[in-house]
């Protein structure tokens, strides 16, 4: 018997733009008026945020999201996370340490074709069943970037200037970040270009990192709240209208997508202004968890990495240290586990809660509570693998950050020790989820989260998702 022609589809292809670091509220509301590719696919789809791991930054985001791992299993705290438990020993998260499978290596093994552009910790490459690009962790153009090894060169010859990040988004030089920013993308997008005009797949997933980069290098030009921003600076818009050329770049590529293909827009979290900023190790120190041997000068900053390294820090008397970044991380110095440790194994709780407490309890500038979280790994991933931070830290709802060096002279500060920095991440990323064979009407999802992206996407490519998955297919 004939089937009739329903049964007889083909399967469907899925199409991945990810934004990191895309903010729902402009997408959303600000905005959405001047995104007509976006707005058309949310009034045909299903939209709606999406809240992020813990931490909520771009590693291990991505790969949470596309592993549906929690950052405890794949024991990956942020871009550097501790080698062992010495006290110096840092190591970067590239692929090398992203031991679950993600996407692309279920779709593989179901005989599926992918094609990867672009996704954090890609790089050293490893082998799929298709094509690859890294991301933005890769050293350069000189670096074998691609899978397979020979795809390197056409990917240098549609695209000779690409690269995988801009040089400094941390720099008072604007236009010269603006114009890195419009080169990166526009490099990548010629290479996307080519592929959709050729290439045959099953999943191909494009993750921009100019979204990030524009938010931190701007984000006080376009926001009211911001405490730097002032009304008709030169870059007001700088941000909008980057949001603008995604937009239209996206309803290019739709012109050329087969007609039923699913299209997935995503972000891996969310952005905002940045406060200002808790000395964490400063903050330490003074109140008695970290000891020095020498006390660095109020102006000259220092890193803890540095002070130990000149000798500065007592690490038999320490009882607790921290790192700088988008949160903070508190690492307890226990007895057994670091060489000098201090703190016994049957205080650790009694010790961490109250740790913990105060680290709450610390209050803006102006003497103000604080919206502060503090969070203990066991209580928030499924395992907790590698060496976890024992606090990890989110600074009144991440609207202020951590900073790591010591000689502020302050536990608060409003200069970034990196680099200039105007936005910290939020929670809650975003996606946009629309497929042409069961369009929806415009419904708003609540209650979705970064590990339920990656079951949905081979539920519907027809693969099995495999029980160790922590999130839940939505679509």
């Amino acid at each position: 018997m004939k089937l009739p022609a329903f049964f007889r589809r083909p399967p469907q292809r899925l199409f991945v733009f990810g934004l990191d670091c895309a903010a729902p509220e402009l997408v959303f509301a600000r905005w959405r008026d001047d995104l007509p590719t976006l707005s058309r696919l949310m009034r045909q789809g299903y939209w709606g945020r999406l809240r992020s791991c813990i931490p909520a930054i771009t590693v291990p985001a991505w790969s949470v999201m596309l592993s549906s791992r929690d950052p405890g299993v794949l024991g990956i705290y942020g871009f550097r996370n501790r080698a062992d438990t010495s006290y110096d020993r840092m190591v970067t998260a590239t692929s090398e340490h992203v031991r679950e499978q993600r996407v692309w290596d279920y779709l593989g093994e179901a005989g599926k074709r992918s094609v990867v552009i672009g996704v954090p910790q890609t790089f050293p490459v490893k082998p799929l069943n298709g094509l690859l690009i890294s991301d933005f962790l890769t050293p350069g153009r000189h670096s074998p970037f691609s899978y397979p090894p020979q795809f390197k060169e056409e990917v240098l010859r549609i695209a000779p200037d690409y690269e995988f990040d801009v040089a400094d988004f941390r720099t008072d030089d604007k236009a010269h970040l603006l114009k890195q920013i419009y080169a990166m993308t526009d490099a990548r997008f010629k290479v996307v270009d080519a592929l959709l005009a050729k290439e045959t797949w099953d999943f191909f997933i494009v993750m921009e990192i100019g979204v990030d980069r524009i938010h931190h290098g701007f984000w006080s030009h376009h926001d009211p709240q911001h405490f730097r921003y002032q009304a008709g600076n030169p870059y007001e818009r700088a941000i909008h209208d980057y949001y603008v050329y995604l937009d239209r770049k996206l309803g290019e590529w739709l012109t050329v997508l087969p007609k039923d293909t699913i299209v997935l827009v995503v972000s891996d979290h969310g952005a905002q202004r940045m406060d200002g900023g808790v000395c964490l190790n400063e903050w330490l120190w003074r109140e008695g968890y970290l000891s020095l041997r020498q006390i660095p000068e109020t102006g000259k900053l220092a890193t803890l990495e540095q002070l130990s390294a000149q000798g500065a820090v007592d690490w038999s008397r320490t009882i607790a240290w921290g790192s700088g970044g988008y949160y903070g991380r508190v690492f307890l110095n226990v007895k057994g586990r670091e060489p000098q440790g201090v703190v016994a194994p049957a205080d650790y709780d009694a010790v961490r809660d109250a740790l913990a407490a105060k680290l709450a309890a610390i209050p803006d500038h102006r003497g103000r509570p604080m919206r502060t979280r503090v969070f203990k790994p066991q209580d928030i991933y499924q395992q907790v693998n590698g060496v976890a931070p024992d606090l990890i830290v989110y600074f009144d709802d991440l609207f202020w950050r951590s900073v790591g060096s010591l000689g502020h002279g302050a536990i608060h500060t409003f200069s970034n020790d990196t680099g200039p920095d105007d936005c910290n991440h939020a929670e809650d990323g975003l996606f946009i989820w629309y497929d042409p064979r069961r369009p929806g009407d415009g419904q708003q999802i609540e209650g979705a989260q970064i590990m339920d992206i990656a079951p949905s996407i081979l539920r519907v490519l027809g693969v099995g998702v495999p029980p160790v998955m922590q999130g839940h297919a939505r679509f």
